[in-house]
């Protein structure tokens, strides 16, 4: 199919205006990435208060029946906010790489483009490992998350886990070789 042009600049037609998109989107994940992990590196005491209150189940029902599943150790709440912290990291180089390669292939073939998005895939599938499946479904579930006014998550996982799959949808519609002419 040809995309006209309209008198447009060739940046702004559909097929070129789209693949920038994708990149746009991998690279604000990265940066968001970029920033979280660096708040928790600068700002430490902050969010390891969040996974020490998490773990130790201290703000969930009184009466709430998985108590057992609490951790009371200060060891393994720095080692899971450092597993935390390390992923957030490697989240976002290979977020900000994927957006780097996407950029760089920009005006190349669909296959070529395709190829491009595996380093910005990767990182999205770190994201969802870390917010989904560290704070849905072991914070959120088997630490009772949900439970607790004070250091509840889910929301803000929510909202991360959001974007992450709308850019994965994203990145994934069809390439074209379409690509306008300057």
């Amino acid at each position: 199919m040809e995309h006209k042009n309209y008198g447009a600049p060739a940046w702004l037609t559909t097929p070129l205006l789209l693949r920038l998109t994708k990149a746009v989107c991998v690279g604000a994940i990265g940066l968001l990435a970029a920033l979280i992990a660096f708040g928790n590196l600068t700002d430490y005491g902050s969010n390891y208060a969040f996974v020490s209150h998490v773990l130790a189940m201290d703000t969930t029902f009184p009466a709430s029946q998985v108590h057992y599943r609490s951790i009371h150790s200060p060891w393994v709440y720095h080692t899971a906010y450092g597993v935390i912290i390390l992923a957030e990291a490697a989240m976002a180089g290979c977020c900000l790489r994927g957006s780097w390669d996407l950029v760089r292939a920009l005006r190349a073939g669909a296959a070529a483009f395709h190829q491009a998005k595996r380093w910005g895939v990767a990182g999205i599938l770190l994201g969802i490992l870390i917010w989904f499946v560290g704070f849905e479904v072991i914070g959120g579930e088997w630490f009772a998350m949900w439970q607790s006014a004070s250091w509840n998550g889910l929301g803000a996982a929510e909202r991360v886990l959001s974007f992450l799959m709308l850019t994965l949808i994203l990145l994934h519609l069809p390439e074209s070789d379409n690509q306008p002419s300057n």
